[in-house]
């Protein structure tokens, strides 16, 4: 996979984490709350009924398992060892297929899908750009594909960027140490920063205060499960970009999508847009 448009360090580092986070010991009620937060734009009403889509880098499956009873197939594709997680998780489903294979090489044929969706996945390739026109090309036209990636805080005062600039570098450090040690570094740091910043949101929301200043605000209503997992997966991974909303947009247009929508809450950003026609 060398020219798949894959970094084989992070897709090891993806192995490992959706390995020891198959997410069988998140609340179901907190999981569907994720889920809808992240597929709040997406258009379910336009697919049709025998709708054919993909999920491009599944990972351990955690979207798969709400898209699935929603359409007629869904194709499952991740490079990595979490894929196994996936199958065995979701392997009762008769509707899903698993594939091993990149955004580059996903081995589905070309305008065949009518709907596609890629969360936390493309900011982590080598060509983002390159990875959103990959999963264009699979769609037929008229059909959507929703997306999030890292934001670059660019809705954000700008001392929030400074301390994004901090836990880079952490970021950076951690994710070359071994995976075991790498674990026990980033639950430290769920359980030292992610939970009280996210405590003390939740405070200053019951005071009648705005959380949103708060770094890390978006925990104040989810479990110290997300919170140990989302640490794993923002401290753990060697590779990481982070784009603002026009840069998204202006990739999805670029890459053949039209009737573009972002969402205003987080999740930043998720967004969904339409395959032209002419593309």
């Amino acid at each position: 996979m060398a020219n798949d448009n894959i970094d084989l360090e992070t897709v090891t580092s993806f192995g490992d984490e959706w390995s020891r986070f198959d997410q069988s010991q998140l609340n179901s009620v907190e999981a569907e709350k994720i889920f809808h937060e992240y597929f709040s734009l997406f258009p379910w009403a336009a697919l049709p009924s025998n709708s054919e889509g993909f999920d491009m880098g599944c990972g351990s499956g955690r979207w798969a398992k709400f898209v699935a009873p929603r359409v007629f197939k869904l194709n499952c594709v991740d490079p990595s060892a979490a894929l196994e997680v996936a199958r065995l998780s979701l392997g009762h489903m008769g509707n899903i297929v698993f594939h091993r294979g990149s955004v580059a090489s996903s081995g589905l044929p070309e305008g065949t899908q009518d709907f596609g969706y890629s969360l936390g996945v493309l900011h982590h390739v080598p060509d983002t750009a390159a990875a959103i026109r990959s999963c264009v090309a699979l769609l037929k036209p008229g059909a959507p594909l929703l997306l999030y990636l890292y934001y670059s805080f660019d809705n954000r005062p700008i001392w929030y960027r400074w301390v994004w600039l901090g836990s880079d570098v952490a970021r950076r450090l951690i994710s070359r140490i071994p995976p075991n040690t790498k674990q026990i570094v980033t639950d430290a740091i769920a359980a030292l920063i992610y939970w009280p910043l996210a405590r003390l949101s939740s405070l200053l929301e019951k005071l009648g205060a705005d959380p949103s200043l708060i770094p890390l605000s978006y925990y104040r209503k989810h479990s110290f499960f997300t919170m140990r997992t989302d640490a794993r997966d923002r401290f753990g991974t060697p590779r990481e970009r982070r784009f603002s909303r026009r840069e998204i947009d202006s990739m999805m247009r670029e890459a053949g999508l039209s009737q573009i929508q972002f969402s205003d809450s987080a999740p930043y950003w998720c967004a969904v847009g339409r395959k032209c026609h002419d593309a």
